[in-house]
């Protein structure tokens, strides 16, 4: 749910401007009127001076936007090598993207991106070993490349595929039905179907399905939560499709679900935040409603339906997860039987597939596979082509085969074919990257200790045969929160800082699920100050190993990355030279009045809370902004149509820096803002805008570093 990072042209054009955009180019900053709105916050008075920014509609926040607009690229326009930095990144952002194969029936449904297609294009193989066909083309759905493939699944024999599409980035789908065979579209369409969960009947009659209520059903801002479950039959009108689990129950609920291989139990899981879940069972054929098969307690469960067993992975009394099975029927705890136990790595989830369990695990924030049978015999780890990321894995109950992908820091998106039977594994796919030369670059990960003496690991990529002269242009980044792990990634990007010399470090901080749920809760709700101490070892490390100093290290990070990054401006100031903030969390005193942000209460709290107030109120990057402070130079980077944070974070915060800090107009240490228009939080983001971005970003960085382009 939350963005995690990744991301001739007129370079201007996707940008915001405005429509009363500076005429001239504009010498510095401008001012944003100051209309200090007073509250009382338990007792805390609090006053917010652009309080009126908030509404991105009314007239004046747009007139100031397209000012800053201005203002921002008046600055970064000019910049030295900043036409050999888009050149670079349009060869690197060239390099495709692919995804692992999803198996319906005899057929093979997966995305590839090649070259400057905007967006990943569906493919269907009939055969494992057959030729590929074009199923679903987004590219085609906008001439701008900004209506994204959100997600798709196929129905059991792979007759129909279900499909979402968004414009803009606002990740609101619409479900489509299309006909494998034929390609021939379904009359049939429902909107609102963000992130759904789709269950098909295995007679391909129709499906479960997740929605969203629509504006006018539920009270103003409401249409944002209330996700459900209903039952769509192939042909039938969706406004009558019967709900079957939701009503009654808490707006901010996230419902799934899957059927299990005979297609008579229906397991709908719900999370409750990124600490609790429930699971329920129905009996299709008995007709039984949602029964409860979890105990209720603040614990993590998964499952799968296989043969009228259930496997359950949970984390309950064992943060790193283990397996249980139980006889679909017997809902007690007590009659649950641990087939696999907790041990030194972290266990990601389980597939039933062949019948045997396909699990994958975490070591030191690298992947690993395992096969176990039934009973929880562990009966072979599948070798890995090194360290790095294992993505996408799929397979089917009765299929001997299943798919996954990999991927690190020097190995482009890669998938193969494991052999259930025969344990032979061959490559089925995979991404070239032929400007790229892994070999000159070298990876390590290292181990330094945080404030409370915590050990925290973070990986180092560069050049082999970097000199460690205290010198070097360092980009750190990280993330540290929502039980999300920052594992090897291939990053295009970031082989254009490499190539100049520069050093990638990414550091596992507190708050992700490196090290299992001790380590998420450790990083959330009143300890997320440990999130903020790792980041700040993990910089001061990198300058005692003699890679950086302070005045050539810079920091990235987006949403919860991006809060990350608010809270290094106002903490720590004088450790960082220039710093890429982008979608974030700024103002954690309102975050939850906006968009979906009262998902995220479980993970932050909410200022509505006494307790939690005191805990926000001390780390609130908003709050903490020092008038006469020098800050890093700072890109604050958002976009117009992010539903998940609101952009009004960082705007507030470009205003009052750029009024507050020494250097808020500074020519030299600027305060930038950046807002995209008709893009969102990241997801479904189009090559060219990915490229426009990412020169900003890099041009902003080798300005602030000294890296000659």
């Amino acid at each position: 749910m939350f963005w995690t990072l990744a991301f001739p042209l007129l370079m201007a054009a996707a940008v915001y401007a405005g429509d009363d955009a500076q005429a001239s180019a504009p010498t510095g900053p401008p001012k944003a009127e100051m209309r200090p709105v007073e509250e009382n916050l338990h007792g805390t008075k609090i006053v917010d001076p652009y309080r009126w920014l908030e509404d991105g509609k009314s007239g004046e926040t747009q007139k100031w936007v397209g000012e800053e607009m201005s203002y921002t690229r008046a600055v970064l326009d000019p910049l030295a090598g900043r036409d050999a930095i888009h050149k670079r990144l349009t060869e690197l952002l060239s390099i495709g993207s692919i995804s692992a194969p999803l198996i319906g029936g005899k057929y093979y449904f997966y995305t590839r991106r090649e070259g400057m297609q905007n967006q990943p294009i569906l493919y269907v193989r009939e055969g494992v070993d057959g030729k590929d066909r074009v199923l679903v083309d987004a590219n085609q759905l906008a001439a701008d490349g900004t209506i994204a493939l959100d997600w798709f699944d196929p129905s059991e024999h792979g007759k129909y595929l279900v499909y979402g599409t968004s414009p803009s980035g606002s990740e609101m789908s619409t479900l489509h039905i299309i006909e494998t065979k034929t390609g021939k579209l379904l009359p049939d369409t429902i909107e609102r179907t963000r992130a759904a969960s789709i269950a098909w009947r295995l007679d391909n009659s129709g499906f479960y399905y997740t929605r969203y209520p629509k504006k006018g059903d539920v009270a103003d801002g409401q249409e944002m939560y209330n996700r459900h479950v209903f039952y769509h039959e192939l042909g039938s009108d969706p406004a009558t499709d019967p709900p079957i689990f939701g009503e009654g129950r808490d707006a901010e609920d996230w419902p799934s679900v899957r059927l299990d291989n005979d297609g008579r139990l229906l397991l709908i899981s719900v999370e409750q935040g990124w600490t609790k879940s429930e699971l329920f069972l129905m009996d299709l054929k008995k007709g039984t409603p949602p029964t409860r098969i979890t105990t209720g307690k603040n614990f993590l469960y998964s499952a799968t339906a296989y043969n009228g067993r259930l496997y359950i992975t949970t984390n309950e009394d064992a943060p790193r997860y283990r397996v249980f099975v139980a006889e679909a029927g017997n809902y007690e705890h007590d009659d649950w039987k641990e087939i696999i136990p907790q041990t030194g790595s972290v266990l990601q989830g389980v597939g039933v597939w062949g019948g045997k369990l396909f699990a994958q695990y975490e070591q030191n924030a690298t992947s690993q596979l395992k096969i176990f049978d039934l009973e929880g015999k562990n009966v072979k780890d599948v070798a890995l082509p090194g360290l790095g990321t294992v993505f996408g894995s799929d397979g089917k109950w009765d299929r001997d085969e299943v798919f996954y992908g990999f991927l690190s820091f020097t190995v482009p998106p890669t998938v193969y074919r494991y052999d259930l039977k025969s344990g032979a594994t061959s490559l089925w796919a995979k991404v070239d990257a032929p400007s790229i030369d892994p070999a000159a670059y070298e990876v390590q990960q290292e181990w330094y200790h945080s404030k409370d003496g915590t050990r925290v690991p973070m990986f180092v990529v560069h050049k082999k045969g970097l000199m460690k002269d205290g010198h070097n242009p360092t980009l750190l980044t990280a993330y540290g929160g929502f039980n999300v792990s920052l594992t090897p990634s291939f990053s295009r990007t970031a082989y254009l800082w490499m190539e100049h010399g520069g050093i990638y470090a990414v550091a596992n901080l507190r708050g992700g699920a490196e090290f299992g749920e001790d380590w998420h809760r450790a990083g959330m709700l009143g300890n997320k100050q440990n999130v903020f101490d790792d980041m700040i070892a993990a910089a001061e490390h990198l300058i005692s190993e003699k890679y950086t100093d302070k005045n050539h290290l810079a920091i990235q990070g987006g949403s919860n990355g991006g809060l990350l990054m608010g809270a290094m401006i106002t903490q720590r100031p004088d450790l960082f030279r220039a710093v890429v903030c982008q979608v974030p969390l700024l103002d954690m005193l309102h975050y939850q009045d906006f968009q979906i942000a009262k998902l995220w209460i479980p993970e932050y709290g909410s200022a509505d809370n006494a307790e939690q107030f005191k805990w926000l109120y001390a780390y609130s990057p908003y709050h903490h902004v020092k008038a006469g402070t020098e800050y890093p130079a700072i890109l604050f980077m958002t976009a117009d149509t992010d539903t998940r944070v609101d952009p009004m974070h960082a705007k507030k915060m470009a205003a009052l820096m750029q009024v507050s800090a020494s250097n808020g107009s500074s020519k030299t240490r600027p305060i930038l803002l950046r807002i995209e228009s008709k893009a969102g939080h990241g997801a479904g983001k189009p090559v060219t805008k990915q490229i426009e971005e990412s020169t900003d970003v890099y041009s902003f960085l080798f300005w602030q570093l000294g890296v000659r382009a």
